[in-house]
């Protein structure tokens, strides 16, 4: 089910609302159950075959904590029951995601193994990470262990993140379960925070792809290089705005029900560097390899070489949990030689502002291309055709049809890529004319444009085809 589509916001969210304030108002633990019904049903939505793989997760994590929690209660060693769930949590993880991947790259040996056919269980990399998020914390000492399969099951399958994110810890939410408390001013933030969310998605990432899909089907061969930099630069905003836009909406959706999420983008597009990007993009997940993989290897606490070491350590795991297909490790392995370069080059430290942010986009950018590309070769081709190396050429009736049909959008796509309504804001509440404070008429702007943009969403969604997040596959 999405959360862009009449089903979820005409039927499914109306009826999850009433039900928790109206029938169910004060009553926590009848409140969380409704809330783990109807996330099972959000999640078996469409597909409920994979409906017992998450009931797997929930039940074999509630026995992995239950079993950490005995042996430091035993004071003995956590050793064997982390590595089990680890194993575990990981193993069914590879066999829905890696297992064909796995096999193919052996058959390119030379070995005739025959592969697999199977279908990835929706949002699997997602509540696998939070699921043993919850047994990590149990061992660190982060959060106590949870009594309630029940209560566990909540933190695992809560709908408004659970298929995309934002990936949330254990130990960030342990206590709201249980203990949070809902006020109408936490709802009424989170209303316009999904809205924006639902905007980026409807109005800006559905038009982005529809460059984006047209450009990236066609062989290289024949794209002229400024065909295949307009699809390359669509696709970087497609992929922002789908994926923000997923988590602006997630984020709004736990505040409506009490819940605080962390933020997962903070307008990654105007880092000055690949690290400053990546402590920008898509935060759930890098602080979770810090937190479960970096630090405990040792972090940058080490010599250079374990240094390094612990960056492709993670950055290997980072293209690897995106996809299995060799265009995701080769794409987390040049991430890693950039942070490397950044880290260890005195020149890559001293770059101006504006020098780092064109270097930052275009590295992104390019990246971006190997990320959406379905084989490194057709990616090395793509490569070649935005250099003006391969290609139709540097003319393209194509280019200036698609350009102009969509430049509204793409001048909206570069605009709010950065902090401009936060901007805004503080230019109207430092104007003082005739000794007024004009932070009301903000308010009145605000209030007035969420109303027309959400009228827009739902014409778009009335007319729209479906268009599923990019993120839905990994």
């Amino acid at each position: 089910m999405l959360f862009s589509s009449a089903t979820f916001l005409f039927h499914f969210l109306p009826f999850v609302l009433v039900g928790y304030y109206i029938f169910l108002r004060g009553m926590r633990r009848a409140q969380n159950l409704f809330l783990l019904t109807c996330s099972l049903f959000f999640y078996a939505w469409g597909e409920p075959r994979f409906l017992p793989i998450m009931l797997l997760s929930i039940g074999m994590n509630y026995g992995f904590g239950r079993w950490v929690y005995r042996q430091k209660f035993r004071k003995k060693k956590l050793t064997v029951p982390v590595a089990a769930a680890a194993g575990c949590n990981l193993g069914l993880l590879f066999i829905f995601k890696y297992l064909a991947f796995t096999v193919e790259s052996l058959n390119g040996l030379g070995l005739g193994l025959t592969v697999p056919i199977i279908e990835l269980p929706i949002g699997i990399s997602f509540f696998t990470f939070q699921a043993l998020s919850y047994v990590l914390d149990v061992a660190m000492g982060r959060a106590e262990v949870q009594r309630s399969p029940l209560t566990l099951g909540l933190y695992i399958s809560f709908f408004p993140q659970l298929i995309a994110g934002p990936i949330v810890k254990y130990s960030d939410v342990s206590h709201q379960i249980d203990h949070r408390v809902e006020s109408w001013a936490d709802f009424s933030a989170g209303c316009p925070r999904f809205l924006i969310g639902l905007a980026k998605k409807v109005l800006l990432a559905n038009q982005m792809a529809v460059v984006a899909d047209r450009v990236f089907a066609c062989d290289p061969a024949v794209l002229s290089t400024p065909m295949a930099w307009l699809g390359s630069l669509c696709y970087s905003f497609q992929l922002y705005y789908d994926f923000s836009g997923y988590s602006d909406m997630a984020i709004g959706l736990g505040q409506m029900f009490g819940f605080r999420f962390l933020e997962n983008f903070d307008h990654p597009y105007t880092a000055k560097s690949i690290t400053e990007f990546w402590r920008r993009w898509h935060i759930s997940l890098s602080t979770w390899f810090r937190d479960y993989v970096y630090i405990p290897l040792g972090g940058n606490r080490v010599s250079p070489v374990k240094h390094v070491r612990n960056l492709f350590v993670v950055w290997l795991l980072t293209g690897l949990w995106h996809g299995a297909n060799w265009t995701f490790v080769l794409w987390g392995i040049f991430y890693f030689l950039l942070l490397c370069l950044e880290k260890y080059v005195p020149a890559m430290k001293k770059l101006p502002p504006p020098l780092g942010r064109a270097y930052t986009l275009l590295a992104v950018n390019f990246l971006w291309m190997l990320f959406r590309a379905d084989t490194v070769a057709y990616a090395g081709e793509f490569l070649l055709t935005m250099l003006g190396i391969g290609g139709s050429g540097s003319t393209d009736p194509a280019f200036g049809f698609y350009l102009s049909e969509n430049a509204v959008f793409l001048a909206l796509a570069f605009l709010f890529s950065f902090p401009f309504a936060f901007w805004l804001r503080e230019k109207l509440s430092s104007l003082r004319p005739f000794g007024q404070d004009l932070s009301l008429l903000w308010d009145l702007l605000y209030a007035v444009g969420l109303t027309a943009v959400g009228v827009l969403c739902v014409c778009y969604l009335v007319k729209g085809t479906y268009n599923p997040f990019i993120y839905f596959r990994f």
